[in-house]
């Protein structure tokens, strides 16, 4: 007699291979689940509570520590960054809060996830669509707004010309070489490397650089004949003057101003110790291998294919009063590579855009025959007026095909 239970066939041991490079079924499976779980986790709606939630935190605490910091210092250290440090005296710092960066690029991602995954296009989704597309494009673009955008500053005196804007709140150490009567060499190097490496080097330069002392504010005093203070420098104005650290300003109509004292190395040896400030206005030279050197520290320069120079500046005021009517810059342009030359001027609400460059009028000289530009470089200033453009039309398109659906129901027997 037959049992009715049949055993279960021999598996085939050719099936049961696997492929070379294939990978087993369960790797497959823990990778199905982990992509599963990281769309859900920036897709979710707990995580853009979170974000908004530690938003208001940033804003609250940012705002606060405006009072001890100034505007400028406390935008750059809680919201133009992707945390917000704790540092104590050693130089020793550790995060504690996500920054604005970090926010916004979070809210940027979350956004972005749970759209493309709960919202499937469709014409009667056209204006979410476009209404999302519209606030995406906003966080983007002050994103990069933020990363991107450079302002610096022109001041010219009548009858000057230059091809180069400053930086007001930063600066650069300049080793400009002078041999050569008509072109000079210059070797810039930025204020952030000052404060954190002690030898520079660069293949232009025939000695090295080492920094002694980096005070990121300061005062320099002339030394008297009889101080105890030693000098700062054993050459040019340094063995004349003493250096002082002082406290980071705060207000914004206030700035730093860093000094340094270096060390030039050539290969027979040190050449000597320089104080380089912006205190220090004298030029200072210096001669190696035959070659005459200059060294300064001055605010940081952006050259350009192209020269400023101001003829005429013009200020009125209303009768009877010192209250500003109307200050504005008649200036010159000339542009050597393309031989343009032409005149322009600049006056409130007037700015000129050239080059990628906007141009306002931002301030004057007391005494009425100097000019101060505010120059604006910004890749994406077009994305405000576009995403606020996207996201009107999207409400307009979202709210108009609800409308015109209510209203044929209405109208329907």
């Amino acid at each position: 007699m037959k049992s009715d239970l049949q055993t279960a066939p021999a598996p085939n041991r050719k099936q049961q291979r696997e492929k070379p490079g294939e990978k087993p079924a369960s790797a497959v499976s823990r990778q199905d689940n982990f992509l599963d779980w990281l769309i859900g986790f920036f897709s979710s709606l707990r995580l853009t509570v979170i974000l908004l939630g530690l938003g208001l935190v940033l804003v609250f605490w940012g705002t606060l520590a405006q009072v001890d910091l100034g505007l400028f210092k406390a935008q750059n250290e809680f919201f133009r960054s992707f945390f917000v440090y704790w540092g104590t005296k050693g130089g020793f710092r550790i995060p504690v809060f996500p920054g604005g960066y970090l926010l916004g690029g979070m809210l940027l991602v979350n956004l972005v996830t749970a759209h493309f995954k709960r919202f499937k296009f469709s014409r009667k989704k056209a204006g979410i669509w476009l209404t999302h597309f519209g606030i995406i494009l906003l966080l983007l673009g002050q994103l990069l707004t933020d990363m991107l955008s450079r302002e610096t500053m022109l001041h010219l005196r009548e009858g000057e010309a230059k091809n180069y804007s400053e930086a007001p709140r930063e600066t650069e150490l300049a080793v400009i070489d002078t041999t050569d009567p008509d072109t000079d060499k210059v070797v810039a190097i930025p204020q952030g490397l000052l404060g954190r490496q002690k030898e520079l080097s660069h293949a232009e330069l025939p000695f090295r650089i080492r920094i002694r002392d980096f005070f990121p504010n300061s005062t320099v005093e002339e030394r008297v004949a009889d101080s105890v203070e030693p000098a700062a420098a054993t050459q040019g104005v340094g063995a004349r003057a003493i250096v002082r650290e002082s406290s980071r300003e705060t207000d914004m109509e206030k700035r730093d101003v860093p000094s340094a004292v270096i060390e030039l190395l050539g290969s027979k040896g040190s050449l000597g110790t320089w104080l380089v400030s912006e205190y220090v206005t004298s030029i200072q030279t210096f001669t190696l291998n035959q070659r005459t050197y200059q060294v300064a520290l001055r605010q940081r320069r952006f050259y350009k294919p192209y020269s400023l120079g101001l003829l005429k500046f013009q200020h009125d005021v209303y009768i009877g009063t010192d209250i500003p009517k109307n200050f504005s810059s008649r200036v010159r342009l000339e542009r050597p590579d393309t031989g343009e030359k032409r005149e322009v001027l600049i006056y409130m609400n007037n700015p000129l855009r050239y080059a990628g460059e906007t141009y306002y009028q931002a301030s004057l000289d007391p005494d009425d025959h100097g000019t101060v530009l505010q120059v604006v470089r910004n890749p994406s200033w077009l994305t405000p007026y576009l995403s606020c453009v996207l996201v009107a039309l999207g409400l307009l398109v979202q709210f108009g095909s609800h409308l015109v659906g209510f209203s044929k129901k209405r109208k329907a027997p």
